[in-house]
Formats: C-alpha cells, structure tokens, sequence
C-alpha cells in the first residue's frame, strides 16, 4: 500500500515536531517537554476518566496543552490542498499571584497555521503569541472558544460540535466547518500516555480521528474556494513529557483507504536510536482500537530534504506493522515544509 500525504507539515521542537532536526544544533527538545516538574502543577501519573464534550475545554493545572488539527481538502476542479492549525497553552507558573495589572497572566497562548497548495507545491505558514490577557488570547467553555487574536476555533456550549475554524494569515485565510465522524479514540492507557520511564512523563492524549470538513480556502491574490475533505483532531496536556536522553520524534496520523486510522509515533533517543516508549493505534473501520508498542512496528527512512537553513529532515518512509498486515510507503507530496 503506497500513501501520498499532501500535509505533512513540520513544526519546531517545542511543539512536538514530526520532524527529523538532525545537524541542527542548539536546540534541546526534553527542556520544552521535559525535565523537572515545576511543583505545583498537575501531573499526568494514572489514568483517568474524559467526559465529552467537557474535555475539549482547558485543563489549566497542567503546564501544557494543545489543540492540534490536520487536514485534507479538495476544491471541485480537483486543486487540493493540506493545512495544519494547532493552538498552544503554556503555563507560566502554577499558581496565580496577585497583581495590580491588565496584563496580569500565568498563561501564555503560541499558534501555528500552516497551508500546503499541492498542485503549486507552495508552502505557507505563521506562528503567534499572546499573553491570556485583555482578550488577546484564551479560552472559553459558554460558548466554547480557543482564540488568539483573530485566529479562533468556535463551537456550542461545552465544546459540543460543530466547531468553526477561522484563520487569516498574509498568505492565506480558512474558514472551514468541522464534524466528527467517529467518536474520540483515547490514546495509550486509557488516555494516559506514557512518553518516558519517569512517573509523570506522560500526557492525556485523545484523538478524532475523522472530521467531516468543509468551507472555504483563500490563497493570496486569489478568490475564496470552496472545499471539501477530512480532518483529524489531537489533543494532549501534560506538565512533562520527556526524559533527558529523548531529542525527537517522528509523528504520523494517517487516514487509510479501507477506513482504518493510523496513529504511531518513533521517539529518538541520541544518535538517532528508537526509544522503547514509542507506540500507536490502529482504528479499524468498525471502530476496533489495536494498541502498538515499539517493538511491533519497522519505521525506515527512505529519503531525506536538505533545509538551506542546514537541518534535514525525513520525506519518504517505510512504514511496516506485520500483526496488523500493513506494509506503508508514505511520501510528502512538496518536500519543503519547514516550520522554523
């Protein structure tokens, strides 16, 4: 089975990069996700019971948190294009001292957008920050709202579907329709996912597989079009994640032919080594959920691309689950898909 992904865009470390940064030194993913807790936050150790759609909400005692969407659409003359939007939380200290300011805040909101135009093999993306402070950015559960300046996902009250994301950049704008086709898939033990061998190492971490997508696609120059496709939904939090000797990951989310979905993801460990805690899932078209551990799946890089930033990065890979008879080829369709 061969797989041409149209979005498999790269994000920096600090965001749990599905990139390969090798030879781009200076950067020290563990103390991004990694380390020592800073007491006073929440920690992931056991776990625990989501209730939805309340859990689509923040969970601000955890240090941080992320709504991560991917996508792939399709404009009716057949031009196609991939998009990723993820909206960052990120603790300043666990505990909220009293300050005389507007400005007053313990939480800190980063977003990425990134559109890949297949056909044109053109790349675009923007990144931003904000202080949770004078409705510059945060979120809400009546109606439900993650925003950042004018970026926003919306949806009904709690967090119920469907939501409506809208993002306006300089090279590109969406405003796009969400709505599940499957129920969550919790990741892991139950939702628990453990990244490392310390207690605490790990995240809650739930995925939507399947977002039924529609809306519109504004390029630069050019008028809205409308599209159509599928999306998928992650969402972790976490206070740490990493252990010190954990430097990357390989990330994938696929959605297959049969209606089968792949979540798996390699951690490397220094000098490019498999870590033992990377895993994955399999959901089967009927909804079956199949758990994998490191040792049961093969991921071999195939081929790599060259920043002119001085970083590679891996384009072509194979991927290979013998238990669940599956044998993947997943290329990138545009190579250059670096978010620095």
């Amino acid at each position: 089975m061969t797989l041409r992904l149209p979005a498999l865009a790269c994000l920096t470390v600090i965001t749990l990069s599905a990139c390969d940064r090798q030879d781009a030194g200076g950067i020290d993913v563990a103390s991004a996700l990694g380390g020592e807790a800073d007491a006073g936050y929440a920690r992931a150790t056991q776990p625990r019971t989501f209730v939805f759609p309340d859990d689509h909400n923040a969970h601000p005692t955890y240090r941080n948190e992320w709504w991560y969407l991917t996508g792939q659409v399709e404009a009716a003359d057949g031009k196609r294009f991939g998009y990723q939007v993820t909206f960052f939380r990120i603790a300043l200290t666990p505990d909220a001292a009293p300050r005389d300011s507007a400005w007053a805040t313990r939480q800190l909101w980063m977003g990425h957008a990134a559109l890949t135009e297949i056909d044109g093999e053109a790349h675009h993306h923007e990144q931003r920050l904000a202080r949770d402070a004078l409705g510059l950015a945060g979120q809400t559960r009546e109606p439900f709202a993650v925003w950042l300046e004018d970026w926003s996902l919306r949806g009904k009250d709690g967090g119920s579907f469907p939501w409506q994301l809208s993002i306006k950049t300089g090279e590109f704008a969406l405003a796009l329709t969400l709505e599940p086709r499957r129920e969550p898939v919790l990741q892991g033990d139950a939702g628990l996912s453990q990244k490392s061998a310390a207690t605490g190492n790990a995240s809650y971490y739930y995925s939507i597989t399947r977002l039924a997508t529609r809306g519109t696609i504004t390029t630069k120059n050019g008028d809205p079009t409308e599209v159509s496709g599928s999306s998928w939904l992650d969402r972790e939090w976490s206070t740490s994640a990493l252990g010190e000797d954990q430097i990357g990951w390989d990330w994938f989310s696929l959605q297959l032919a049969s209606g089968d979905d792949l979540m798996l993801y390699r951690l490397r460990r220094r000098g490019g080594v498999t870590d033992p805690y990377s895993a994955g899932s399999l959901v089967s078209a009927n909804d079956k959920k199949t758990k994998f551990t490191a040792d049961e799946f093969n991921l071999e890089v195939l081929r790599w691309w060259a920043s002119p930033e001085g970083a590679r990065y891996p384009v072509t890979w194979r991927l290979r689950l013998p238990d669940a008879g599956l044998d993947l080829h997943v290329d990138a369709l545009v190579d250059d898909q670096e978010m620095a």
